[in-house]
């Protein structure tokens, strides 16, 4: 079973929760396997593109690196801990050491299970499972599914104003004063295009009595099937089984509030 084919609700409740149970521990075994599998099972069962992925992912890897090094260099060695490489006012101690890629991994970690969430599941999906599972009103999600709709078109509306100005003369911002005015130039109209946009849209979903009752019909309807809820236990079964396998090797340790 691909992963799209499951509940979207069930899937960002299975997110929330892996990232819970995994801020509760604090060594870099137990993401560092939770990311393998998460990202195996991305690939596997989410018919993915790696270039896609990798795309997204690249980011927080140097945000990863980021935290590895500001944790290395910012760290005090204390008393007990093994020294493994002194340079004047600088000391790397193993525990630093673990500390540093234990922050690192936590945000790889983090990030694969929300890209799993994000490239497996349709915004609109989403939507309908949260009013169907979750109660969201009504009233709210389709004003937000709306807002999504007109993201496309608002760009489109951009690049039309934009070269209507260029055929026209308009030079090319290039100072501070110049991009704010050209900014003001484009925001006006874009403004004023979304406004008519969500007046059409309201328009015609009170003509269609669309009054925002919670106890309504759906034309597609999201249930949860025990499949569903296999997928969260298995996620957490990954996790909590991560933090075996380092119990094993000695590193897991339980996040105490300190750096």
């Amino acid at each position: 079973m691909l992963l799209h084919e499951f509940n979207p609700s069930i899937k960002a409740l299975t997110v929330v929760v892996c990232v819970l149970v995994l801020s509760i521990f604090f060594d870099p075994v137990t993401p560092f396997l939770t990311l393998a599998v998460t990202a195996a099972a991305t690939f596997i069962f989410g018919r993915v593109s790696f270039r896609r992925w990798i795309l997204l992912f690249s980011p927080f890897i140097f945000m990863a690196l980021i935290y590895i090094w500001s944790a290395l260099v910012f760290s005090k060695a204390i008393e007990g801990e093994t020294i493994l490489w002194t340079w004047g006012i600088f000391t790397l101690t193993e525990e630093s050491f673990q500390r540093a890629l234990s922050l690192g991994m936590r945000v790889l970690s983090f990030t694969s299970l929300s890209l799993l969430f994000m490239l497996t599941t349709k915004p609109a999906e989403f939507l309908l499972s949260l009013m169907q599972q979750c109660r969201l009103p009504p009233k709210l999600a389709y004003g937000i599914m709306a807002g999504y709709r007109f993201l496309p078109l608002i760009k489109e509306e951009f690049d039309i104003i934009r070269n209507a100005h260029r055929i026209r003369g308009v030079p090319k911002a290039r100072t501070l004063s110049e991009k704010l005015a050209e900014l003001k130039r484009y925001a006006v109209p874009l403004l004023a295009g979304a406004i008519r946009k969500a007046e059409r849209t309201a328009m015609a979903m009170e003509s269609k009595g669309f009054t925002g009752d919670r106890n309504r019909e759906f034309y597609h309807k999201i249930s949860v099937s025990w499949k569903d809820w296999a997928f969260f236990a298995f996620f957490i079964a990954v996790v909590l089984a991560s933090a075996y396998v380092s119990w094993l090797f000695g590193f897991l340790q339980l996040y105490n509030g300190k750096l």
